[in-house]
């Protein structure tokens, strides 16, 4: 179980609830309504914040749908215990309806899990499909989380943060490297990606682990 749901008065809760509130004020001119989470390497914690990002705008009364396209090494499927049968590859080749893709989680949220691991990644998630259906997805819902691979690995989250209105860097305290972190922003940015922000995530305190945002400078 996630964080918000599980430990709702925690302190990582609250820093969650922090988190929407800056995603839904702190752009005047354009609203993120499809955002990239990501991070820099593996094992910094993405798909647990992209899950926890995606409950928290739900229980804030908005439509959300989590998008796992990471289609590589997916887990979102694992961590809500969902069918991974057909999912985002199979739609996005045709081989399955999006209507009958999708997992009703609770009353706001629904999730969209990998699907078929496909031999191609990179290029079914640049392909004007995956556009089409991103823009599609901004029509039915309020927001749109996708969980995308690490950026250091794959092409797959500079792609993605193409077509989306912001990206998330997710970094892991006393983990992730200095370097790279701002090799991370630095892919991002040769792609044009709109930095929205960062959570530092797994900060061990004497009381709690929690996650923090701050803005992109």
């Amino acid at each position: 179980m996630f964080i918000v749901e599980k430990e709702p008065k925690s302190i990582a809760a609250e820093s969650y609830r922090t988190l929407r509130t800056n995603i839904q004020y702190s752009s005047f001119d354009k609203e993120y309504r499809a955002i990239v989470v990501t991070s820099s390497d593996p094992g910094e914690g993405k798909s647990t914040t992209a899950g926890n990002l995606a409950l928290c705008l739900a229980q804030g009364d908005k439509k959300v749908i989590l998008v796992d396209c990471d289609l590589r090494k997916p887990s979102i499927h694992k961590k809500f215990k969902i069918s991974n049968i057909v999912g985002l590859s199979d739609v996005i080749v045709g081989k399955e309806a999006l209507e009958n893709a999708v997992h009703r989680y609770n009353k706001n949220m629904t999730v969209l899990t990998s699907g078929k691991i496909p031999p191609n990644p990179s290029e079914m998630l640049s392909s004007k499909t995956m556009s089409k259906l991103i823009e599609h997805l901004k029509e039915e819902y309020d927001y749109v989380i996708l969980d995308t691979p690490p950026v250091q690995a794959v092409t797959d989250s500079q792609i993605l943060s193409t077509k989306v209105d912001g990206t998330i860097l997710v970094v892991r305290a006393d983990k992730t490297k200095k370097d790279g972190v701002q090799n991370a922003i630095s892919l991002l940015k040769k792609v044009n990606a709109n930095i929205i922000g960062t959570v530092l995530n797994g900060v061990d305190t004497s009381r709690n682990k929690y996650y923090y945002y701050y803005g992109e400078k």
